[in-house]
């Protein structure tokens, strides 16, 4: 079992609040964690009919079985069940009492925010991230071979090629989650929105485009993209509100939670093509920003990223909020620093003033040092650490 990196976070949750909740994608480990860290206390899964049924036609007494408390996974397929968690956890006061996962955000979040205000400590569950695919013996020595394969954990404890179980989850995750969340009469229309928002992926978010080229209206596009969203397959980053004396571009930016099932939907087979692929750099920019979001999510702490784009072209592709300042990282794919990588860095330092922290640089090579005033990561480096988390 490969140690998730949100574990200090989740045990640190569980000493003050009364109910644990992991949330993620399918299939991102969030059961394994969970198993692991709470391996005392018994585990029932919702997604069994017997259980399923139980809960949902006499909750108090399915409750009342757990007297240490319970993992109860993929508690949004009973959300009644949390108004009964409610009183239960009151009565009880004890912190780390039961602990929750769940895959969809709408169902189960809703019922949270309404039922379990104050009594919850949540903590969301991407894919790997680089520290923890490093601790696996057949961790990618190269960066193709990282885009290719992405974080999802069975891809690096089972012997299956990314191709097979990208398949099988894309088909998976349209028949359940999908039908589940939204009303779609056509999955194969469903499915080339979702392939053309890989193509877009670190790229600006153009509703009425991408509903043109899927055959859909804005509007479809923008509730599809809300679906994709609470399901963990894509996230948006937003433009920073400082202008800094200049006009803004207002758009999001489009990225894939895991850049190996964005390269799976591009179509990329083999490791190969990766070399050569238009989309090359697009993809280590979502690897990038993935892991920049995985670190501030395994530390329990919202992912303040940004970017930062005027109308004159001038842009940064990620901007860090923090408490000490304000944090501009450029990435790059190339794997031989080029001199003109860092003119977007330092027109934001111009900018941007004493706001600014020293800035990084993400690149697809495998030295790290400092050069021109800032830091210059290598893609393998695990050291681009975010400010303050």
């Amino acid at each position: 079992m490969i140690l998730r990196a949100a574990t200090p976070t989740l045990k640190r949750l569980a000493k003050g609040f009364p109910v644990v909740v992991i949330t993620g994608p399918r299939q991102s480990g969030k059961t394994t964690l969970a198993k692991s860290v709470f391996s005392s206390k018994t585990y029932v899964s919702l997604e069994n009919p017997d259980e399923r049924s139980f809960a949902l036609q006499d909750p108090k007494r399915f409750l009342q079985r757990f007297s240490d408390g319970a993992v109860l996974d993929e508690v949004q397929r009973c959300p009644e069940l949390l108004s009964w968690l409610q009183g239960l956890v009151d009565e009880r006061g004890i912190m780390g009492d039961f602990v929750l996962t769940g895959s969809a955000q709408f169902d189960l979040i809703v019922g949270i925010t309404q039922t379990l205000a104050g009594r919850v400590g949540r903590v969301e569950l991407l894919p790997l991230s680089a520290d923890e695919v490093a601790t696996a013996n057949n961790a990618p020595k190269d960066l193709n071979t990282a885009l290719f394969q992405g974080g999802y954990p069975a891809l690096y404890d089972r012997d299956i090629s990314p191709q097979d179980w990208f398949a099988n989850y894309i088909s998976t995750y349209l028949e359940r989650d999908v039908r589940q969340l939204v009303s779609v009469r056509d999955l194969s229309q469903f499915q080339t929105f979702v392939k053309m928002c890989a193509a877009r992926s670190g790229q600006l978010l153009n509703l009425s485009s991408l509903g043109a080229d899927c055959g859909i209206s804005s509007v479809t596009a923008k509730h599809w993209l809300s679906v994709l969203q609470a399901s963990y397959i894509v996230t948006l980053l937003q433009p920073h509100h400082c202008n800094f004396g200049k006009r803004l571009v207002k758009a999001p930016k489009l990225y894939f939670c895991d850049v190996g099932l964005a390269a799976w939907l591009l179509g990329i087979r083999d490791v190969a093509t990766l070399e050569t692929h238009a989309a090359r750099g697009a993809l280590f920019e979502t690897y990038v920003v993935s892991e920049l979001m995985k670190q501030c999510l395994n530390a329990g702490k919202p992912s303040d990223l940004y970017f930062w784009r005027d109308s004159a072209g001038n842009e940064v592709d990620v901007v860090v909020e923090s408490a000490q300042g304000l944090q501009a990282i450029e990435i790059k794919s190339g794997s031989t620093f080029a001199s003109d990588w860092s003119d977007g860095l330092k027109k934001w330092q111009k900018f941007a003033g004493e706001e600014s922290l020293q800035p990084s640089l993400v690149y697809g090579g495998k030295l790290s040092y400092e050069r021109e005033g800032m830091y210059v990561w290598g893609w393998q480096d695990v050291g681009f650490k975010l400010i303050g988390t």
